[in-house]
């Protein structure tokens, strides 16, 4: 009976640990899923991040942000919708400071300083996670 309630201890502490483990991978590969996209010509991809947690808007639920920083000829129109094209969901802005100002509820901003003039933008998207890990990760509530 003592090793039935150690092995149910352990599996329980290996399963609460790997709740913000499981939901920063499915984080991540939001962030893979925009970095293997093929560049348009006249653009270099400077940095990619991404984020597992509340971000924004209200309510319980855990969102899962990946993002790339390119320097870009082309103007936000040609790259939206030259991403528009390749993946459904993506979001391209301009991006004038390391900081990605709109998340709400985190502070999240690019290594990269960022100039402020014109030619750098981010291309963003929000992906899904894994249940239950989803919806049992407190940095979504």
């Amino acid at each position: 009976m003592k090793k039935w309630m150690i092995s149910i201890v352990i599996f329980s502490l290996v399963f609460i640990i790997s709740i913000p483990l499981v939901n920063n991978y499915s984080a991540r590969k939001v962030e893979k899923q925009l970095v293997e996209i093929a560049l348009p010509d006249d653009t270099e991809m400077v940095e990619s991040l991404s984020k597992a947690g509340k971000l924004v808007g209200n309510g319980n639920g855990m969102q899962y942000f990946g993002g790339v920083l390119i320097r870009s000829e082309k103007s936000l129109e040609e790259l939206s919708a030259y991403y528009a094209d390749k993946v459904t969901g993506a979001v391209v802005k301009e991006q004038k400071t390391q900081m990605i100002t709109w998340i709400e509820h985190e502070d999240l901003s690019f290594e990269t300083p960022v100039a402020d003039t014109e030619g750098y933008y981010i291309v963003y998207l929000f992906g899904n996670g894994i249940s239950p890990f989803s919806y049992l990760d407190i940095r979504g509530h």
